[in-house]
């Protein structure tokens, strides 16, 4: 397996960053850049135009991770080329949030084989409920068969996103690469590192990803109540603030994040489900246990592959750990790095979701807030 990585930035176009040109033709080139970036310059069709056997996929993001180096209004790519991976890619448009279940289930169908191994998915990020897209992705596929990858970011605008497939980048699109042979070694980790504050309450009304009640209380009213001056700024402050939910004392929780809120109806909209009857609690930053909570996903990825260094790992990290460390953000960067070893290719981005399952499960989950990684290698 090699990988070539590459940078485009707006003054220098497309650099090298690590690793030679590969002289064989590459199978798949996986592509994140601010989505001005990626629709408004010649970006994309530069990097086709230079592999033109390769397929394409790639998405919008909130900030571009390349090595330890975190960046903005840039494009990372890493160009692969597996020795014994036959890679197939499926796309769907994505016409609503409705869909999702049913896009899920005939994005497996189209992937489906006996030698599948892993599935990699980038969806549009607003328009979608990830938990619905997931559910129908593991209604049709093997139970052995990983799931990872993210939901498209625009930054923190939360105004559109884009999905790109060769040479188109559009929103309202799901992407899935599949895997396939005995070949691959695929390791999975994702881990947060928020802190839970406040009582925790009962979902009491929700419907799919959007929150009504928490223990009967209107859920906005509630929400603004802890984020006092922060109210204001809701959606986009709710990354500050995400929710954990769970389906009861002493199960692992999932973390949500807010797409959206309703004044009218005092309800908020989730990237995943919030199911009625879960418990619900809020959370805020720790700087310090996010940076370990992304050194523990690095190490939840190396233990599944069985320890050597991968031949690429990808990184997705989300918007609101990116907002919460600031001018720290590359220190979650740097602590994967200084366990996956320093010969490790890293390209990633900072998402509106996380895809993968908990550590030691084949389930796939979405999560938000978390280091989500995943690294490859034949």
């Amino acid at each position: 397996m090699l990988v070539h990585k590459l940078q485009w930035t707006r003054p220098s176009g497309w650099r090298t960053v690590r690793g030679k040109d590969i002289s064989i033709a590459p199978q798949i080139m996986l592509l994140f850049g601010a989505r001005a970036a990626l629709e408004e310059s010649d970006a994309v069709a530069t990097l086709r135009a230079r592999y033109p056997g390769a397929r394409l996929v790639g998405c919008s993001t909130a900030g571009e991770i390349c090595g330890t180096d975190v960046t903005d209004d840039t494009v990372v790519a890493a160009v692969v080329q597996f020795e014994h991976t036959p890679v197939r890619v499926a796309e769907l448009p994505l016409p609503s949030m409705d869909a999702s279940s049913r896009v899920g289930e005939a994005l497996a169908e189209a992937l489906h084989a006996d030698d599948l191994k892993h599935v990699f998915v980038l969806s549009e990020g607003l328009q979608v409920n990830g938990s619905e897209l997931l559910a129908g992705l593991r209604r049709r596929l093997p139970s052995h068969v990983l799931v990872t990858g993210g939901l498209a970011a625009d930054g923190a605008d939360f105004a559109r996103t884009c999905v790109c497939i060769d040479d188109r980048c559009a929103g309202h699109v799901v992407a899935a690469i599949g895997l396939y042979g005995d070949r691959l070694r695929v390791g999975h980790g994702s881990l947060g590192g928020w802190d839970a504050f406040g009582p925790e309450r009962v979902i009491t009304r929700s419907a799919g990803n959007v929150l009504y009640e928490l223990d009967g209380a209107p859920a906005l009213e509630l929400y603004k109540s802890y984020l006092g001056p922060h109210a204001s700024e809701l959606p986009s402050s709710g990354l500050l603030f995400p929710l954990s939910v769970r389906a009861s004392q002493g199960e692992s929780g999932v973390v949500r994040t807010i797409l959206g809120v309703d004044e009218a109806a005092g309800s908020l909209t989730f990237a995943g489900d919030v199911p009625q009857g879960h418990l619900a609690r809020l959370m805020k930053a720790n700087v310090d246990r996010l940076v370990d909570g992304a050194q523990g996903a690095a190490g939840a990825a190396l233990e599944a592959m069985g320890n050597p260094t991968p031949d690429l790992a990808i990184l997705i990290s989300c918007v609101g750990r990116k907002l919460v460390l600031k001018q720290r953000v590359e220190e979650e960067v740097e602590s994967v790095r200084d366990v996956l070893g320093a010969d490790a290719p890293l390209i990633g981005f900072y998402s509106y979701g996380e895809i993968a399952p908990f550590s030691g499960s084949t389930v796939c989950e979405l999560h938000n807030q978390t280091m989500t990684i995943t690294t490859f290698r034949e």
